[in-house]
């Protein structure tokens, strides 16, 4: 799913027509996958995906830790083939989005295993919501309506966001606007495996 709709770009930029819907489409996919590659994260999720985990690198001691955001896990798999019990497992952090990890109880009794052949590359099956959130944070879905405007306007304009004119030369900055950038900034995730 889209973090904005075609309808919001059109009342942004004063379209009173569909006949741009079609590129509006486009450029909204265009600015939500910038977004997302800037800030090396999803931010919406609407269905369950899954993702595999080692069972020994990917683990220390109770903890599994996770490579994406995690918002909710709907089946939690261990390498024995078992499902494991919301109730035996909590994740971290606790009263906050999106999750990094995933912590057996100790009162639990379970632990990471390895499938039954011994290989623990792959042996953990998580199915759930992979992303910062279920919908989009209002901020970043104003960063995905700016961008998606800076893109429309540039399909007719041969300069766009001019930053400075120095020396009698246009200088035009590359990529995305500032003020974007400024918005997505607090949500930047350094680390991806």
């Amino acid at each position: 799913m889209a973090y904005i709709e075609v309808r919001d770009v059109r009342d942004y930029l004063g379209i009173s027509g569909t006949t741009d819907d079609s590129l509006l489409y486009q450029l909204i996919a265009s600015a939500q996958a910038a977004i997302d590659t800037f800030c090396n994260r999803t931010f919406e999720a609407t269905a369950d995906t899954t993702r595999k985990f080692d069972a020994y690198r990917d683990t220390d001691g109770r903890t599994l830790f996770l490579d994406r955001d995690l918002v909710s896990v709907t089946t939690l798999t261990n390498g024995d083939g078992d499902t494991i019990a919301s109730s035996d497992y909590y994740l971290i952090p606790a009263n906050f989005t999106p999750k990094y990890a995933i912590r057996l109880k100790g009162s639990s009794g379970v632990y990471w295993e390895c499938d039954d052949n011994g290989d623990c590359e792959e042996a953990i099956s998580i199915a759930g919501r992979w992303a910062y959130s279920t919908s989009a944070p209002d901020d970043i879905k104003q960063a995905c309506l700016r961008l998606v405007s800076f893109y429309y306007r540039q399909k007719d304009a041969q300069l766009t966001d001019i930053t400075a004119i120095e020396a009698g030369v246009v200088i035009q900055p590359e990529g995305m606007p500032r003020d974007v950038k400024v918005i997505l900034a607090p949500y930047k995730r350094e680390f991806m495996s």
